[in-house]
């Protein structure tokens, strides 16, 4: 008997990476929940028995083997209900990006994903073989297709126009990876979809933290309208179910939104989600940081605080000659505010050592640049001690703008696992660190941290801006240059000032081998360095 009323749940879960055992228990206990709850079908996200993106796994054939044998063990645990499930396939040594349907403990159909990204920080391409056909799939009556991620962002086929004219409605299952305003680009895809083919489209996407990516969640229920009927949670695992009213062409039963998300709440969140999953599913427990009384460092500490817990965050506090008595007072203040532990630990002492040891073989030359990089490779070496010896995470503070123009140390400052705010230019910094003061109702972070101009401290009445133009002037450089691939003549005539860019641009290319050697970090804009931005180091091209 067909289904007039079909009860469907999308479950919005976030996965492990080679952690087949664990994605498939998972997927088993929300079926379970499904089942309980008189569900009729279910969702998971693209390839949610690998997880996303399993990357060189996948040339690996027994990794590709372990996946069908997980897939295959949880089709007998699935009863009357109709479940989606993302794996890898292989059908005569080719890989595909496929949607399993399952019913009645059997596979009935195998989607193959027919568009493969290899753009950005996509690179399927290099591992799957692309699918051929849409298919018009029908049980209980109920008459459906399934698409994965990249096959709702391209244009209508020929095939998919004759598929999608007869079904009921659309599933695409997908691992839509964060960054800003990505959720826009998202809905208007789904949206135009959607209204073109009169028919609801449910949406299942990914949530979590992998490696440098983010994926928010925010699956959905469209209305053949295109509008959204009810969503899940951004940036959190959730059960979304909701009724379809098949005898009414689709309507939606119970409508229901959730609230939308500022700019940079989204952005905090994503930034703490990601650092919380590197951290646990990296088998870290604890992490520790540089907290000088700067902005940046501010930012991690609460950012770390927030996804990981208080009892959980060190903060070594490494004060040289240089370095003043506000900063320090600043830094241990904003420790105090968030409840977690810190230590202070003099580093001058260290460095006078280093400054007697070279003082023969640097004599006659005035101190420059090397002495201040000491200072900064001694709090590297100081957290890295922490790290082997407590088996601390060391968390980087550097933002996208000093690591642009190669303003920071090599094995010093940006020494670390993981550079929570890497993807973060200077001004966004400032913008989050108000954001979070605010979420607190007071001033976690000093009002003097604001004010006060960003230094290194490495040297007598050090100022940033004594390298670097103004972080307001650098940003937009960065963004034309970096984010948006526009050459120097159109980003001179744009902001005016040739001479500056050209230092700039100069700046950001001199830099790459320093960025080579950086940590992976949270990735928030289209255009990251390392994940999306890949240049060689070896490079004599100027466009200037």
């Amino acid at each position: 008997m067909a289904i007039k009323n079909l009860r469907i749940a999308i479950a919005q879960i976030n996965t492990v990476v080679g952690d087949m055992d664990g994605n498939s228990r998972k997927i088993l206990s929300c079926i379970k929940e499904a089942d309980s709850e008189d569900i009729d079908l279910i969702v998971f996200p693209e390839l949610s028995i690998t997880g996303y993106p399993p990357e060189d796994l996948l040339l690996k054939p027994y990794f590709v083997k372990e996946n069908l044998r997980y897939l295959n063990r949880i089709s007998r645990g699935i009863g009357d209900i109709i479940a989606i499930i993302g794996f890898a396939d292989e059908k005569k040594g080719d890989i595909y990006n496929s949607a399993a349907v399952l019913n009645n403990k059997k596979i009935v159909h195998v989607y193959h994903k027919m568009h493969l990204p290899n753009y950005g920080v996509f690179d399927e391409k290099r591992y799957f073989k692309p699918g051929t056909k849409n298919t018009l799939i029908k049980i209980k009556g109920i008459s459906f297709a399934v698409n994965i991620c990249e096959d709702i962002w391209v244009k209508d086929s020929p095939a998919e126009k004759k598929v999608f004219s007869k079904i009921d409605f659309l599933i695409n299952i997908s691992a839509s990876p964060y960054h800003i305003d990505k959720i826009k680009e998202r809905k208007r895809i789904i949206w135009a979809k959607a209204k073109r083919f009169k028919i609801p489209i449910i949406y299942c996407n990914l949530v979590g933290g992998q490696d440098e990516l983010v994926f928010d969640g925010r699956s959905a229920l469209f209305a053949k309208d295109g509008n959204v009927i009810k969503e899940a949670k951004a940036f959190e695992e959730d059960f979304l179910v909701f009724d379809l009213d098949l005898s009414k062409k689709g309507k939606a039963v119970k409508p229901a939104l959730k609230p939308h998300l500022s700019r940079n709440e989204e952005i905090y969140s994503a930034i703490a989600l990601g650092v919380r999953d590197y951290v646990r599913k990296n088998g870290f427990t604890k992490v520790t940081l540089g907290l000088s009384g700067g902005i940046d460092s501010a930012l991690v500490a609460c950012i770390a605080r927030d996804a990981i817990g208080k009892e959980n965050v060190l903060a070594l506090i490494m004060p040289s000659r240089y370095s003043s008595t506000r900063t320090q007072d600043d830094a241990e203040t904003i420790a105090g505010n968030l409840g977690i532990r810190f230590r202070r630990i003099p580093v001058d002492g260290i460095f006078a050592s280093y400054l007697d040891a070279l003082s023969r073989h640097f004599k006659g030359r005035k101190p420059d640049i090397a002495e201040e990089n000491i200072q900064a490779r001694i709090r590297g070496n100081m957290l890295m001690a922490f790290s082997n010896k407590f088996g601390y995470l060391v968390l980087n503070t550097g933002n996208k703008s000093e690591t642009s123009a190669g303003y920071c140390t090599l094995y010093g400052d940006m020494a670390g696992g993981f550079s929570v705010i890497k993807d973060v230019p200077k001004r966004l910094v400032y913008e989050l660190a108000e954001y979070r003061n605010k979420r607190e109702g007071k001033d976690i972070i000093p009002k003097s941290v604001f004010k006060r101009a960003p230094s290194a401290e490495l040297r007598p009445n050090q100022k940033d801006q004594d390298t670097l133009p103004p972080y307001d002037f650098l940003d937009r450089v960065i963004e034309l240059y970096v984010e948006k691939n526009k050459g120097f003549s159109e980003i001179a005539k744009e902001t005016g000032h040739a001479d500056i860019v050209k230092r700039v641009l100069n700046m950001i290319d001199c830099s790459e081998y320093k960025r080579r050697q950086a940590p992976p970090g949270v990735k928030i804009t289209p255009m990251a360095f390392g994940r999306d931005r890949r240049m060689p180091i070896t490079n004599k091209f100027t466009p200037y």
